[in-house]
């Protein structure tokens, strides 16, 4: 009878969260949109984990999974072993926006989540005491939240995460709404809690976009792809604590990961286990929204500096987050006019063209990159080209797109190519003349 009660896996148990191929599709017009392929990982106790991954890679809705908030379509959640069907009790999230219920004080907003669960007062009030002082809070429990700044709302809703205890606290992009110095501050103060062995949670799953703040808070950086997200693979972050961002092996990480992600096919890390599935070619990859301008100025900032910079320093010269700056480095590089290595961007002898070429050579070269580069601009020049008088109604277009993308997505993906290819002097558009696409008079050379 004994051996009955024996736990058949016991080793489940280990991991405080874990995913298997966790996929999820909402419905559209005509068909679904996966935002998330076969998502698998896992938190095991006293870790700190990072999902790192550009704006399409699913990370806000991998955590609503997470939390029990929405349901998978395909794979499963286990939440210490034992597979989830509602709502996690064993997380806490601090979410981007504060989400702070404005009628309550701090105090109240503090206790909100233990009062949730029938917590008695008393131990609501002593809890919720004790989480604001940790946060550096403590004489303002009477305060309301439009009396505080953007850092002191944020601390609330990490008080508010603390006093639930939980096995794993979730936060989505926490310091992303905060000015550089405050999310900075705040940064180092969570680091310092959980390096000092007082942090009120076994585990952190933090979502972001910003590559140094992975670096500087995770164990293990798992490494999403976009449309769908899928797991491109896992970094270990093997460096003592407390992290210091200008040591060479931190800038060395950076610099590794800056490359994987501005190169969809690069490895990332030693990711053990079999290969990921193959996919089928996208017939027409998706196109960088990313503007003429920010191209140019991109290349002719890198120029200047004798055609190399590091992505990194790129990006705080420019003062940009990564999903800012990223659009404009892919366009570079899809273009021919750049290539990335060891997390620099060097211009190649195109782009330093280009970056210093008079004006009408600048859109020359566009055009010769741009239809060498470009499926769907080859699409877009034979089919207006086959039509006698050298025009197409835009929904045709928009048609082809929808089979490769949302509908929000093939609209995008239509300006940006249409922005494109009037720079480039190969097609019009008039959204007054019953939203037509057409040649331009003069489209350039005949061989293009």
């Amino acid at each position: 009878m004994a051996a009955s009660t024996v736990n058949p896996t016991p080793t489940v148990s280990k991991f405080l969260l874990q995913t298997e191929g966790v996929s999820k599709a909402f419905p559209i017009p005509d068909g679904e949109l996966t935002v998330l392929e076969d998502v698998t990982f896992q938190v095991a106790p006293g870790e700190v984990v990072a999902l790192l991954g550009r704006s399409g890679s699913g990370k806000s809705t991998l955590l609503r999974i997470l939390a029990g908030l929405i349901s998978p379509s395909r794979g499963r959640v286990l939440a210490n072993g034992t597979e989830l069907s509602g709502a996690n009790p064993g997380v806490a999230m601090v979410f981007q926006s504060f989400a702070l219920l404005p009628w309550l004080t701090v105090q109240e907003n503090a206790e909100l989540g233990l009062y949730a669960r029938g917590v008695p007062k008393s131990e609501c009030s002593d809890a919720a005491g004790h989480a604001l002082e940790m946060v550096g809070l403590d004489g303002f429990e009477n305060a309301y939240p439009r009396e505080l700044s953007g850092g002191m709302r944020q601390r609330v809703g990490f008080a508010r995460a603390f006093v639930m205890k939980p096995d794993v606290l979730m936060m989505d992009e926490p310091f992303s709404a905060l000015d550089v110095l405050t999310a900075e501050n705040l940064r180092g103060e969570i680091g310092d809690l959980w390096e000092a062995g007082k942090f009120p949670a076994r585990s952190i799953l933090i979502v972001t976009h910003n590559i140094e703040e992975a670096v500087l808070l995770a164990d293990r950086i798992i490494v999403l792809g976009i449309n769908p997200g899928r797991v491109r693979g896992e970094i270990r972050v093997n460096l003592p604590r407390p992290r210091r961002s200008k040591d060479a092996r931190f800038a060395a990480i950076v610099d590794h990961i800056y490359t994987a992600m501005t190169n969809p096919a690069a490895a990332v890390g030693d990711v053990p286990g079999p290969a990921p599935k193959e996919t089928a070619p996208q017939r027409y990859p998706m196109i960088p929204h990313a503007r003429i301008g920010g191209i140019s100025g991109l290349l002719e900032l890198i120029n200047d500096h004798d055609g190399r910079e590091d992505l990194p320093k790129l990006a705080s010269t420019l003062r940009l987050e990564v999903d800012d700056l990223l659009p404009t480095v892919d366009a570079a590089l899809m273009l021919g006019f750049a290539e990335v290595t060891d997390g620099d961007v060097l211009v190649t002898a195109a782009g330093r063209e280009f970056a210093t070429a008079e004006p009408q050579r600048c859109k020359d070269l566009f055009r010769e990159h741009l239809v060498a580069n470009f499926p769907f601009v080859t699409t877009i020049l034979e089919t207006l080209r086959n039509k006698k008088n050298g025009r197409v109604d835009k929904e045709f277009f928009i048609d082809i797109l929808d089979e490769h993308f949302s509908e929000v997505e093939a609209e995008e993906q239509f300006q940006t190519l249409l922005g494109w290819g009037r720079y480039a002097q190969l097609f019009d558009y008039d959204s007054n003349d019953q939203e037509v696409l057409r040649l331009e008079e003069d489209e350039g050379p005949e061989d293009v």
